[in-house]
């Protein structure tokens, strides 16, 4: 499926983020995680740049998504810099916090938060404090596990198991840019989300999911 996408701004600071307006979801990970990869997988065109070299996204990204033979957007959706690369000056990632905490703390159209995390390695802290985060936030997020096509199916199965035992409240979504894995999910979750913001419906508690095989 190929969405319509126009990109709306780049910010580095929360005067800068666009008129809250449409809903929308929000993709977080480390560096590596192959998040512009997801991103243009989903949309069907390349909007996020994608580089050999992790840390490239040093600001939000805002873009505007609207479905073929639909009269206007549906949701806006937001790329935040990956963390956890070494080689991003600590200058450049001690501001972040100064525009990316605002923007999920309080931005009132965030609907949904991707968490990217790497099926192919083991759970990391960072991204268990980012969870800690949203879940203090009251932000509601699932986990997209990445990358699940580079492992076998008892590999991923164990990979989900071990995923599920570290994050035991979160949805887990294990998908893959190259084979399309775990897309159509991400899309339901995500027009749910958007759906359930515009109509002001309360959302649930994120459901833990049993693992895929």
């Amino acid at each position: 499926m190929r969405v319509l996408s126009r990109f709306i701004t780049s910010a580095v600071d929360a005067a800068h983020f666009p008129p809250a307006g449409l809903p929308e979801i929000a993709f977080l990970g480390r560096s590596n995680v192959g998040k512009s990869s997801l991103i243009n997988a989903l949309v069907g065109t390349k909007i996020a740049k994608t580089s050999s070299t992790p840390g490239r996204t040093q600001m939000i990204n805002f873009f505007e998504l609207q479905w073929p033979g639909k009269s206007a957007p549906e949701m806006q959706l937001a790329d935040l810099p990956g963390y956890g690369y070494a080689r991003v000056p600590k200058a450049v990632t001690a501001g972040w916090a100064a525009f990316i905490d605002p923007y999920l703390q309080d931005r009132p159209t965030l609907a949904l938060c991707v968490l990217l995390v790497d099926l192919n390695v083991p759970p990391q802290k960072s991204d268990a404090q980012l969870v800690e985060f949203l879940q203090s936030a009251e932000r509601p997020f699932l986990l997209a596990a990445t990358k699940c096509d580079k492992l076998s199916s008892n590999q991923r199965r164990n990979a989900l198991t071990g995923l599920a035992r570290a994050y035991p409240d979160a949805r887990i979504v294990p998908c893959s840019s190259k084979t399309g894995d775990g897309l159509d999910e991400l899309w339901r979750a995500m027009r749910t989300a958007a759906q359930n913001a515009r109509t002001g419906a309360v959302l649930a508690p994120v459901a833990s999911a049993a693992p895929r095989t």
